[in-house]
């Protein structure tokens, strides 16, 4: 005996058994028990979510006898009678569907509400299923809007499009309309167990994951993709065949090519992508995953306690969290998208993918400055009391407005001195070499460069980032010494806007210069410590708190690793 699909097998024969659409439902339902039924309903929805099942449920409802064939209209239809049994079979006679996209013309709709003008046969509605009706020619509309406005009592129109947009205003106010939502994939995968324990097959959890997801909310698509592994896998449904067949990129190659950006691990990589290609994965997917992947990372940054602490990647992703700043996660994200967007522009897919993670790689260290046992952190600019060493500066090198003009005469000597102060102690000239150990001058010991670029006005970029990730490592009169750990920070004119932004401060003429090397202290690296250090105090405060404890040695209470958050500074 030929086997039937799972799609056809399994479809819905009755509300109750409907999934995903309960608002539909609940619609329908109220209005078949108090008799308050309209002559036309559209169904919109992307494919497989039940527009044409729903139809058949409504038209068996409308027509049903019920078992001792004396029934009325009902919204439990009996599945017994012979207009149930007949319509599920596809022979009701007053029950037609009509396919738009190869019945578009105007003669066709003509023909068909020619026949509208008779009274049902078998049934007690005549129910017209025109699908895919945005198909359907302009003339076409024209045709059915009059008799779609004042139907006979015993008429009723059903139409279903994927494609709302392109359905005529004119016919959209003479229908009630459905909006038919995607299946979540909780829904798909409880679904498909249901039918493989009915169907006596095996199945792993999360092999049915990875069809509800590749399905994108089609339940049709599911069950087809069901049916498919069934014959890839020879009777059972096993992840890892189910993978296979469908292409999919393993969370596990994702996670390391995360955690490689997240090390700044270039080889390691290009090692991955390798093996990718050698799999015969999709590239395109690969993206997808890693969007997600990143998804999940920024929710447990933002809101920890919504993360799915059941998934197998919990822990790992948790810690990604914990490492990688927000502001890094939100940009690889984006950048991910556009590059998933960008993949049928580059020479093939493979260049396509590895252009997108360089992309992630070049922008990492950017935005994280050298801080590498704590992850890519991006400097934020913040408000912090003037050091010990700031405090013995005047006002204008500190950052802090300067003396007008017209001021007393000790004020005028005050400001004259910041020049005595920045000149270096030997007066050499001498040009440093970064392979080499650098003695810290007078003027670099007189200024505090991190507290220093804190109160700089810089616009948000790389003139921010060179300010804060910056040291500042030799002063000589007008001429300062910077060292950077990328010269990617310099580009772009962030020197200039940077020197601007210094004179505009001092008051004064000041010359930058830029090298690269290791750099030791910039605001960036302080900022990073500050965050550690609370960070640490906090996670140990909640360890030692009295009522903590208590929670986990009596209830068995855990702590969330990545939940503790140091409280803001109070104003």
């Amino acid at each position: 005996m030929t086997s039937v699909a799972l799609a056809r097998k399994w479809r819905p024969k009755s509300f109750a058994t409907l999934v995903g659409q309960d608002h539909v439902v609940r619609a329908l339902t109220h209005a078949l028990d108090h008799n308050r039924l309209h002559h036309a309903y559209l169904f919109t929805g992307t494919r497989g979510v039940g527009k044409t099942t729903i139809s058949r449920i409504l038209a068996k409802a409308l027509n049903c006898t019920g078992p001792d064939g004396k029934g009325g209209v009902t919204s439990q239809p009996c599945g017994v009678c012979s207009a149930c049994t007949e319509i599920d079979a596809g022979r009701f006679v007053d029950y037609i569907e009509l396919d738009a996209a190869s019945n578009r013309g105007v003669e066709d709709m003509t023909t068909l509400l020619e026949q509208a003008v008779y009274k049902p046969t078998a049934g007690r509605f005549k129910v017209y299923m025109i699908d895919e009706v945005h198909m359907l020619s302009n003339h076409a509309f024209n045709a059915m809007l009059k008799t779609l406005e004042e139907p006979p009592d015993y008429v009723k129109f059903v139409l279903a499009t994927t494609d709302p947009q392109k359905v005529p205003v004119t016919v959209l106010s003479r229908c009630l309309q459905f909006n038919l939502k995607p299946m979540p994939p909780a829904a798909i995968v409880s679904h498909l167990q249901r039918v493989l324990q009915a169907e006596g097959v095996p199945a792993d959890t999360t092999a049915l994951a990875l069809i509800a997801r590749a399905a994108h909310g089609s339940m049709r698509d599911a069950l087809s993709l069901t049916d498919q592994a069934l014959a890839y896998c020879a009777g059972a449904v096993e992840a890892a065949a189910v993978q296979q067949m469908l292409g999919t990129v393993d969370r596990g190659d994702v996670l390391s090519i995360l955690q490689a950006l997240a090390a700044q691990d270039g080889p390691a990589l290009v090692a991955q992508i390798d093996q990718l290609e050698a799999r015969g994965l999709s590239f395109g997917a690969a993206l997808e995953e890693l969007a997600g992947m990143l998804q999940a990372i920024a929710l447990r940054q933002v809101v920890p306690q919504a993360a799915d602490a059941d998934e197998p990647q919990h822990a790992a992703l948790t810690a990604l969290a914990a490492q990688l700043s927000p502001e890094l996660v939100q940009l690889a994200y984006t950048t991910v998208l556009h590059g998933r967007n960008e993949l049928s522009l580059a020479p093939d897919d493979r260049t396509g993918f590895t252009m997108t993670l360089l992309r992630l790689l070049a922008f990492s260290p950017l935005l994280g400055g050298d801080v590498p046992p704590d992850g890519l952190m991006l400097p934020r600019p913040q408000t912090t009391a003037p050091t010990p060493a700031e405090a013995r500066l005047p006002a204008a090198v500190a950052g802090q407005p300067p003396v007008p003009a017209g001021e007393t005469e000790a004020d005028t000597v005050a400001v004259s001195a910041v020049a005595a102060s920045l000149a270096p102690a030997d007066g050499s000239s001498q040009q440093h070499r970064n392979d080499a150990p650098r003695r810290a001058d007078a003027g670099v010991e007189a200024i505090d460069w991190p507290s220093l670029v804190q109160r700089l006005e810089l616009p948000v970029g790389l003139p921010r980032a060179l300010a804060q990730q910056s040291e500042l490592v030799a002063v000589q009169a007008d001429d300062w010494l910077l060292r950077v750990p990328n010269v990617q920070l310099t580009r772009a004119g962030a020197v200039d806007k940077l020197q601007a932004a210094l004179r505009e401060a001092l008051k004064r003429e000041v010359s930058l210069r830029v090298e690269t090397g290791d750099v030791s202290d910039s605001a960036a690296q302080r900022e990073a410590r500050a965050r550690a250090q609370a960070q640490a105090q906090a996670e140990a405060a909640i360890q030692t708190d009295p009522l903590v404890q208590e929670l986990v040695h009596e209830l068995g209470a855990q702590i969330v690793a990545g939940s503790i958050k140091p409280a803001p500074p109070s104003a």
